[in-house]
């Protein structure tokens, strides 16, 4: 399968990952920086308007 015809949320992971190697970052501290980054982005879905879906 084609990078191009992957879904969106693929290639944004393969971009953040090319990214962080390319510099070589430490894995592990690129897991905390994830768990900070997730929990940012699940506060912000949360607070996200709600669409009415009747």
């Amino acid at each position: 399968m084609s990078l191009n015809n992957a879904s969106p949320e693929i290639q944004l992971a393969v971009d953040l990952i090319q990214l962080l190697e390319e510099n070589k970052i430490d894995p592990e501290l690129v897991l905390k920086a994830l768990e900070i980054v997730k929990t940012d982005y699940q506060k912000k879905l949360a607070n996200r308007p709600k669409f009415d879906q009747s």
